[in-house]
């Protein structure tokens, strides 16, 4: 058989795979399958600036769709993969077709987790992971006046602010005590809820939804204290790995399809890559599934060079950024675990950054409008070096 990489998704994970099997001198055939019917584009600003209409969705894409055909990566966009047969390397497309491949990469990446309630699936309903799905929200935010957003994570409150831009009247509703409760510490979801309230969102908290009304199209959300009118619902309850392909075929899945250093499966000749996949870390000593651009992009590459024939084992450092009004979160490592903070600047006014330390070694730093901090800890963090945290709580002192 000729030799031949197929790429099952077409999302970032995807598309920077295909660039860098060429980048790196991969001669071979390359196939990359895609079930959205156009090239693989970015998915940050989508809730961001694509959402505000700031972004066409011809600047979202990572590289025209010629750029595939100059170099001779045949581009199935708009088509699913419905089987792995390992004993037969191949996969097969949901018209009955087969590709034969010496080597798979699965960048399958995830999908938005469902409401389960009485009328989820009113129109007017939107979940926010496609190009589709925020063409679709950003036609009714022209439309609408009031807007809920369930869910008060990074797309909840990206889409909420979005939406107050747009001169909605916007209620979020989060189940937790607190927003951002997965991904920040107390201080920063302080500071954002505050700044949400400042914009006239009203943000309530520990609210268990139980049903959504309407006859044809949504109009109320119902939850445990009570209705919330509503010309449009945008649900951001996190989201889930897309692993049945691997499932199927018999490959280990466990919180994301269980890959090594090398981004290796079980079978030496499927690869897994971004959402999709559950990592070792050695950086971290621990095994990963991280829901980033940063983990799509970094190890995307390394299972390109992987594919290529060129060894190479993926330990990043996990970084994350949100864009709200004209604040930027970014976040250096994974603060779960810690038992301690440490404040640089001040909480009350953006720039400020939290440290997060656990047995008095910092293991993630949050930084708010403060990109300087950000790279300058990312780098220390990466690096595992030492960092004096009690020093560095004044702000005039320069992380080094």
């Amino acid at each position: 058989m000729t030799e031949r990489i197929v790429i099952v998704g077409a999302g970032h994970a995807g598309g920077v795979a295909a660039m860098t099997l060429r980048e790196q001198g991969y001669g071979g055939a390359i196939v990359i399958v895609g079930e959205e019917g156009c090239a693989p584009y970015q998915r940050p600003p989508l809730s961001k600036n694509f959402l505000t209409g700031e972004m066409s969705a011809e600047q979202l894409l990572l590289k025209p769709e010629k750029f595939y055909a100059e170099r001779a990566v045949e581009a199935r966009f708009g088509v699913r993969v419905e089987a792995i047969e390992r004993a037969a390397m191949r996969v097969r497309l949901h018209d009955g077709e087969t590709l034969a491949y010496s080597k798979l990469l699965l960048a399958t990446g995830s999908r938005p987790r469902r409401l389960s309630v009485p009328g989820a699936d009113l129109a007017g309903v939107h979940y926010l992971r496609t190009l589709a799905d925020a063409t679709a929200i950003r036609a009714d935010m022209a439309r609408g006046r009031r807007a809920v957003v369930i869910g008060a994570g990074y797309i909840g409150l990206e889409a909420a602010a979005a939406a107050a831009r747009a001169g909605m009247r916007v209620v979020v509703l989060e189940a937790a005590e607190r927003i951002l409760g997965r991904v920040s510490g107390r201080a920063v979801a302080e500071f954002f809820a505050a700044t949400h309230r400042a914009q006239g969102v009203e943000v309530r908290c520990g609210v268990r939804i139980e049903a959504l009304e309407g006859s044809a199209r949504v109009a109320a959300v119902v939850g445990n204290e009570g209705p919330v009118e509503a010309d449009l619902v945008i649900v951001g309850i996190g989201i889930e790995p897309n692993v049945e392909l691997a499932a199927d075929a018999g490959l280990v899945c466990d919180n994301g399809i269980v890959v090594d250093e090398f981004t290796r499966t079980g079978d030496p000749n499927i690869h897994a890559a971004g959402d999709c996949s559950n990592h070792p870390n050695a950086l971290l000593g621990a095994r990963l599934r991280l829901e980033s651009v940063q983990n799509a992009i970094d190890q995307a590459r390394v299972a390109a060079s992987n594919l290529a024939g060129n060894a190479r084992a993926y330990a990043e450092l996990p970084w994350f950024w949100s864009n709200q009004y004209d604040l930027r979160l970014q976040i250096a490592g994974l603060s779960q675990g810690h038992d301690e903070t440490l404040l640089r600047g001040n909480p009350a006014a953006a720039p400020f950054s939290i440290m997060y330390l656990r047995a008095g070694r910092v293991i993630a730093v949050d930084t708010v409008n403060a990109p300087r901090d950000h790279l300058a800890f990312r780098k220390l963090l990466a690096a595992g070096a030492p960092i004096d945290a009690r020093r560095l709580v004044d702000p005039a002192v320069a992380v080094a």
